[in-house]
């Protein structure tokens, strides 16, 4: 089966919203995601603000992926993810140049980020990039919105996953992430993950302010399920108020939140991972509209399409 044909009738996500993403040839808006069945991307560069393991030396191989299945009312890539958004769509053989160019300048990985809807043409494309020499390890970076069945796809391509886990309560899904299921369907593609790559999984938290009893829900989960070297957590503080966004926290997180999170760290036994410093300032928040460093000589220049 040409898995292409899966965005016929698209239910790759759990949304299943059953849009058929292939009747629209002009890469425009259709499904909840907002894209039909190229791959469009953002942006491509190398990254060096991920977990030090990942950066490393060279910096991450980071490609954006225009899109989304989510619909956090704080996005700080609303840039990409909304409609209107930034990108375009790249063929197999633009994505494998891409790879291959920042392999040769040094990326330690090549990190695909926000994927979750567009499974079918990067399975291919980086089936396609490994055959061209591709040796870098990929990351999968997604919300983790996602179904087991949908990432099987995905085997044997992903060295690191690199999925959130935003909350496991119902009504702050639905209220902040658009998506009241969230909850079950993150925590059963995260398990699926960490059956698939035990070790290899790096599961993301990002504190929201006022919301500490969700954010404790989640350490526990992580520690029943995730401890015991199957996982590790990255644990952020980096949520940034946006401006026109009313129905989300308006602050950043404050000293006494953080210094409750790490207390409930110790308390839970958890030691292997990464832990951000207090972010309480909007200056490292990304513009995808900015002239990309890399365009003037990069072999498939992606960014502001």
């Amino acid at each position: 089966m040409d898995i292409f044909n899966l965005y016929a009738n698209c239910r790759l996500c759990p949304r299943a919203c059953g849009t058929n993403r292939i009747s629209d040839t002009r890469g425009g808006a259709c499904g909840f995601c907002g894209e039909g069945a190229d791959l469009r991307l953002a942006f491509a560069g190398l990254h060096r603000g991920e977990e030090p393991p990942l950066s490393g030396k060279g910096g991450s191989g980071t490609i954006f992926v225009s899109g989304c299945n989510l619909g956090c009312a704080f996005c700080q890539n609303r840039q990409i993810s909304r409609t209107p958004r930034l990108g375009r769509a790249v063929s197999a053989d633009e994505f494998t140049a891409l790879c291959l160019e920042l392999q040769n300048r040094g990326a330690e990985n090549i990190n695909i980020v926000t994927g979750s809807h567009a499974v079918p043409a990067i399975a291919r494309y980086l089936s396609a990039a490994k055959a061209a020499g591709l040796r870098l390890p990929v990351l999968w970076n997604s919300s983790a919105y996602e179904k087991p069945e949908t990432l099987e796809l995905l085997d044997g391509l992903i060295d690191i996953w690199l999925p959130d886990l935003k909350t496991l309560d119902s009504d702050l899904a639905a209220r902040f992430f658009n998506a009241p299921d969230y909850p079950a369907a993150a925590s059963e593609a995260i398990l699926w993950m960490i059956r698939n790559k035990p070790g290899g999984v790096i599961i993301r938290h990002l504190i929201l302010p006022g919301c500490l009893e969700s954010t404790r829900a989640v350490l526990r989960w992580f520690a029943d399920k995730g401890g015991r070297n199957s996982a590790q957590l990255s644990l952020m503080t980096q949520y940034t108020p946006m401006e026109g966004v009313t129905h989300a926290p308006g602050r950043f997180i404050d000293k006494r939140e953080y210094a409750t999170v790490l207390g409930w760290l110790e308390e839970f036994g958890i030691e292997d991972g990464f832990c951000q410093e207090l972010v309480t300032g909007n200056d490292w928040l990304p513009d995808f509209t900015r002239p990309n460093p890399f365009s003037s000589d990069l072999s498939v220049a992606v960014w502001h399409f």
